[in-house]
């Protein structure tokens, strides 16, 4: 309440659901860093129609372009950053290395380097429980990103949290419909 908040990946269903909480908390400012054009319509159309004084800031970009953190960073200035723009698909990714350590890693490497350098106060890392002894592309490169937010944690002021997530319900990279 009364922080001004970023979420990246807030059209996913994770980083949505986190953007419905963060407003309903009453946040001075809630910004939206997405990739997807039409998952940034999306939840800017929803959250401007259940929150209609919420000050809203959609961002259509890349969260591993510096350039584009660092435009954030500078102008909207947050004081919490809930990290949750990542891939997620498991046998997806197996086959494709290079995007899944482009986004998953570097995205968050470049991320939390900027909240670093402009004194954010917390810094929330959505990882998954495949990062947990992974044995996937996808878990490692989550795991890479956790290892990374601890080290970075030990000489910054901001405070960086790692949150493991299961398979969550009708999130995007769930295996449970492919179970239905």
């Amino acid at each position: 309440a009364g922080k001004r908040v970023l979420v990246t990946g807030g059209g996913g269903s994770i980083g949505a659901e986190l953007c419905r909480q963060v407003a309903r908390l009453g946040c001075d400012s809630l910004t939206v860093l997405e990739l997807s054009e039409y998952n940034l319509y999306r939840i800017e159309q929803e959250l401007r129609g259940e929150f209609p004084e919420l000050v809203f800031n959609p961002v259509l970009g890349d969260c591993g372009d510096a350039a584009t953190c660092e435009r954030v960073f500078s102008e909207l200035r947050p004081h919490a950053v809930f990290h949750a723009a990542a891939f997620k698909h498991v046998p997806l990714l197996q086959g494709q290395v290079r995007e899944a350590l482009r986004n998953n890693l570097c995205g968050t490497q470049t991320l939390a380097m900027a909240a670093d350098r402009h004194g954010v106060e917390n810094f929330l890392l959505i990882s998954s429980d495949k990062a947990v002894n992974p044995s996937s592309v996808m878990g490692a490169t989550k795991r890479a990103a956790e290892i990374f937010c601890q080290a970075l944690s030990l000489r910054s002021q901001t405070h960086f949290i790692t949150v493991r997530f299961g398979n969550v319900l009708d999130s995007a990279g769930s295996v449970v419909p492919l179970f239905r």
